[in-house]
């Protein structure tokens, strides 16, 4: 009787590790997409979660190239015209991570605002 307690007991523990670790590795990552249009970034302000993996996919609506850069994210990648990609930061820590299409400076702002 007292093993079967004691069997039951770790069982419990083991469901609860692999139930909240598997919680926990599905809330450590956030999609956000982001358009570019008109050589400008809609939306131009993101905001996501402190301490969470950040797939960032940017979208380019614009029949020529930009370049997505950030010296706060340390990154720089050309997404090319009516194309897309990928871009993993982080975990990042809470601020604000600017970042600009570097062939529209003028028009093509954002920032990644991190809470």
């Amino acid at each position: 009787m007292i093993i079967l307690k004691h069997i039951l007991v770790i069982a419990a523990i083991l469901i609860a590790e692999l139930t909240l670790g598997t919680g926990t590795v599905a809330a450590q990552e956030a999609d956000v997409r982001v358009v570019i249009k008109d050589h400008k970034f809609v939306p131009a302000e993101i905001t996501v979660p402190a301490g969470k993996k950040i797939k960032l996919i940017v979208e380019n609506q614009d029949a020529t190239a930009e370049e997505f850069e950030s010296y706060e994210l340390n990154r720089e990648k050309v997404v090319p015209a009516k194309g897309q990609i990928t871009i993993f930061v982080g975990p990042l820590s809470a601020g604000r991570y600017s970042f600009f299409g570097d062939f529209h400076k003028d028009t093509a702002k954002g920032v990644l605002i991190v809470q």
